[in-house]
């Protein structure tokens, strides 16, 4: 059995009770080292054989995954953040099933989620944004027809990108392209909830600046958008002249 954990988005204690759980039972532990907090590895059983899986291949991911099974043994992929976002499981998944290899996924707190909590933020704010994008800007990787920044942009929407500090030079001109008035708000969260977590807060037509200057290349965070100032709207739903299916309006 195959079990994809999500490691949490850096804090060792934000990983999930069934993810500390299964880490804990694990025979094997494959194990994004570029990203995931090494002292994750602490849950893990003595005698458990750990793989880091940014020195291999797929095929070498896999090659581990069959010789496990194949001794009766239990695998944990563990991935940064959540899984399901930037986390190329699909690929294994894919591959498990014609295997015929059974395995199963376990949540974590995706990173967006830690850059969230860091700055007190919340993405969705009335009569500001409704919308979360979550996307990257297009690098070594390109992104589909349709899905340029420049054309996300154009709703306005809260907009986290992950990938993307190395590239903010075409970022910021992008999102200026597509709609975002240079004054909007920008925050920059290198590893979101590590010990080590920086936070820079900027605006669009001051990013590239800001990321050149603090020396920031990668793993970190950029969310755009007016979520991170300081107009909105009070939420209806605890408004004192709004029903809801628990309480009556007192106005």
């Amino acid at each position: 059995m195959v079990h994809f954990v999500g490691a949490g988005s850096g804090a060792v204690d934000l990983i999930t009770v069934r993810g500390a759980r299964l880490l804990a039972e694990a025979d094997v532990v494959i194990y994004a080292g570029s990203l995931v907090n090494p002292e994750l590895l602490d849950y893990t059983s003595q005698g458990c054989e750990v793989y880091n899986s940014a020195e291999m291949t797929l095929e070498q991911v896999l090659e581990v995954i069959r010789s496990a099974e194949a001794q009766g043994k239990t695998t944990v992929r563990l991935h940064t953040g959540d899984s399901s976002i930037y986390g190329a499981v699909r690929e294994q998944f894919d591959e498990l099933d014609e295997l015929g290899i059974a395995y199963d996924v376990c949540p974590g707190v995706s990173a967006f989620c830690g850059a969230a909590s860091s700055l007190r933020a919340e993405y969705t704010l009335p009569d500001v944004s409704q919308t979360v994008i979550i996307t990257r800007a297009a690098g070594r990787t390109p992104v589909p027809e349709g899905q340029s920044i420049r054309e996300l942009a154009s709703h306005q929407a809260t907009m986290v990108l992950f990938l993307s500090t190395g590239l903010t030079e075409k970022l910021q001109r992008e999102l200026l392209e597509g709609g975002y008035p240079g004054s909007t708000p920008v925050a920059v969260v290198y590893k979101a909830t590590w010990p080590e977590e920086k936070i820079l807060r900027c605006t669009v037509e001051t990013l590239h600046r800001t990321v050149t200057e603090n020396h920031l290349t990668k793993t970190a965070l950029i969310i755009v958008g007016d979520c991170l100032g300081d107009r909105y709207e009070r939420s209806r739903l605890y408004a004192p002249d709004f029903s809801t299916e628990f309480r009556e309006a007192s106005q």
